[in-house]
């Protein structure tokens, strides 16, 4: 097993069906994967059991899939080969992966079944780590002031893009909901990266977000390439969303 990783095992009874699209959400990529957890014995991980199903039969022999769990180290290489990642934030559990990398967004937007037209969320270390991203200089200066005096903190907002956003980050609009964050895990994770990270919530379109690792969904758990450990900042909602040239807010 490459250093740095661990085998991450599954500690309640689950069983479940889902609709998963991989890297586009074509016909010719929706599979049903059905997952099955049970209690390990203290202290030994249980590996999660996929096996391709129909709405009649099963089709084909279960397959067995082992989570590995990254450290700072080892995170890097796996963003960069385009993985997608489970990690603690603020408030809830969330799936990252390189903001640059057209094919690793649009898998994690498949698997969380969520529309490219919404865009994403940038979490970050600094400003420093957004520029190109967003165009902080485009604001007026108390409400530049403003975003600055606000971070690092739970406090996100949208900020006009700039020339490095690709339109798989926008979504539709013209601006970014971008965050640096004061998370010390989450910081440490975007220092390492070098840059910003997408930031959504860990959760199946429809489901409620993980507040806790024990509540990630282990169907979507299978999908993903690795799980960063670590524990949540404590807030009680995710951070509120504002947009930036008003101080309007989207999301309290």
């Amino acid at each position: 097993m490459p250093e740095g990783r661990k085998r991450v095992g599954f500690t309640t009874e689950y069983r479940k069906q889902l609709y998963c699209c991989f890297h586009l959400p074509s016909p010719a990529n929706k599979r049903i994967i059905s997952t099955t957890r049970s209690r390990p014995p203290t202290g030994r991980p249980l590996l999660c059991v996929l096996s391709r199903t129909s709405a009649i039969e099963r089709t084909g022999p279960p397959t067995v899939l082992t989570m590995l769990e990254l450290d700072l180290h080892s995170v890097v290489p796996a963003l960069k080969a385009g993985g997608v990642i489970a990690y603690p934030t603020e408030a809830v559990w969330g799936l990252g992966c390189d903001p640059s990398n057209e094919t690793a967004v649009m898998k994690l937007l498949a698997l969380k079944q969520r529309p490219v037209e919404k865009g994403m969320i940038l979490i970050a270390a600094s400003p420093a780590q957004l520029e190109g991203w967003v165009q902080l200089d485009a604001l007026a200066d108390d409400r530049r002031q403003a975003v600055l005096e606000s971070w690092p903190g739970a406090n996100t907002w949208i900020v006009p893009a700039g020339p490095r956003a690709p339109r798989w980050i926008t979504g539709e609009h013209t601006g970014i909901a971008v965050r640096v964050t004061a998370h010390p895990l989450v910081q440490a994770l975007c220092e390492a990266w070098g840059g910003p990270l997408v930031s959504t919530s860990a959760n199946l379109a429809g489901e409620p977000p993980a507040r806790s690792r024990e509540q990630l969904d282990p169907a979507l758990l299978a999908l993903l390439d690795d799980l960063l450990d670590g524990a949540t900042g404590g807030l009680a909602q995710p951070t509120r969303i504002r947009v930036a040239a008003t101080g309007e807010v989207l999301r309290d």
